[in-house]
């Protein structure tokens, strides 16, 4: 069980590749920067085919083995970043205000490059290689936009993989389930029109603060009392707002805005039919009117079981460390939308001890990089 030498062998030059990202965060759809970086780095290193502009900046490239065959396999990296203030104080910290790498991408791109280098150069395989280096994961849209964009008719695969770093996961060590991994995401923002007045004045007001602190509180009820027990759902709101001028004034609106998560379609039904009609129940209850915005903006993350079992077996050959029933979490990854349409399955990759995903301290682990791209190499080779 070790990683592939001559992956080990890059890692000093892959650093540098990964602190090169790390500084020069770019957001979303906008990595002119990193998309062009990355484009040049697969170029250099013999890739048959490297597309720039796919889904606006995702980067596709071609490596095809030396022995026949028409299997393709897909290998997924995200390379954007967050608008975070970074708080690391590393030599190569952001030096973009307000933007860092604080939930490793720079490392997921660091990693596929690297297993783009051994590829290109060792070729010992049959069939494609299909490199994808997506944009906008965080806020999503990026999956969906390379998907609209010909992705998979353009560069059709036979199966699809990714991964992700954990933090509190030992360095090196895997986790990974079959079915559902991570949750569908759907956000919703609730506008409650009420009419404002004088505080001292409620009685000639409609006030939509109370009937917002009703939608708080009732909203927790939705998973507790509307869903199977057996199922798991969180309903959150982050956010709520006012048009309000001050203390002594009644707002006329107030925004909620929040998440739901769930790992099955027909619990993110039952959700969404439920949080309209509790919400419109009680802004009527209150004299007040609902508006209400409500997006699916992620898929659950579904590993399909054979890819599952073939992506265990290659984290096997790596590491001693492979847990193949890690619980769920009910964070998302736009990953989905490609599993939804290829079959395949999605890692997690020890980070070691370090701060929090989207945390401002949080920074990836280099030492993780030769066995994220093993793994990532891997699967080409033994396929």
């Amino acid at each position: 069980m070790t990683v592939i030498p001559e992956i080990e062998n890059m890692q000093r030059e892959a650093v540098l590749w990964r602190h090169e990202f790390h500084a020069n965060p770019e957001l979303r759809f906008d990595l002119p920067r990193t998309s062009a970086r990355v484009a040049d780095l697969l170029r250099s290193f013999g890739c048959d085919e490297v597309t720039q502009g796919v889904g606006q900046s995702g980067v596709v490239a071609v490596i095809k083995g030396r022995e026949p065959g028409n299997r393709s396999i897909g290998l997924r990296a995200d390379m954007d970043a967050l608008p975070i203030s970074e708080m690391t104080n590393v030599p190569y910290s952001s030096g973009i205000s307000g933007k860092m790498h604080a939930c490793g991408h720079d490392g997921h791109t660091t990693m596929l490059l690297m297993a783009a280098r051994h590829l290109a150069q060792n070729r010992a395989f049959s069939g494609s290689a299909v490199l994808i280096f997506q944009p906008a994961e965080e806020d999503g849209g990026g999956a969906k936009a390379m998907i609209a964009d010909g992705l998979f008719n353009r560069w059709p695969v036979d199966e699809v993989y990714a991964l992700h770093n954990m933090p509190a996961m030992a360095v090196g060590s895997f986790a990974i389930r079959p079915g559902p991994l991570m949750a569908a995401a759907d956000m919703f923002e609730i506008r409650l029109l009420g009419q404002g007045g004088h505080a001292a004045q409620p009685h000639l007001c409609v006030d939509s603060v109370m009937a917002a602190g009703h939608v708080l509180v009732a909203l927790q009820t939705l998973v507790a009392r509307s869903v199977d027990t057996l199922q798991s759902a969180v309903v959150s709101v982050g956010k709520l707002s006012t048009d309000s001028a001050g203390a002594c004034v009644l707002p006329g609106v107030v925004t909620l805005n929040g998440t739901v998560r769930s790992f099955v379609p027909s619990v993110q039904d039952l959700l969404e039919d439920r949080l309209c009609t509790l919400v419109r129940g009680i802004a009527q209850t209150h004299g007040a009117t609902a508006e209400i915005r409500y997006d699916r903006e992620a898929k659950a993350t579904v590993n399909a079981p054979d890819q599952t079992r073939f992506a265990v077996s290659v984290a096997r050959t790596i590491s001693a460390e492979v847990d193949e029933t890690t619980p769920q979490v009910m964070v998302s990854e736009d990953f989905s939308e490609m599993l939804a349409l290829r079959p395949g399955a999605f890692i997690f990759i020890g980070n070691g001890l370090s701060a929090p995903l989207h945390h401002p301290a949080y920074d990836f682990n280099d030492a993780a990089l030769p066995f994220g791209a093993s793994w990532l190499a891997g699967l080409v080779m033994a396929r």
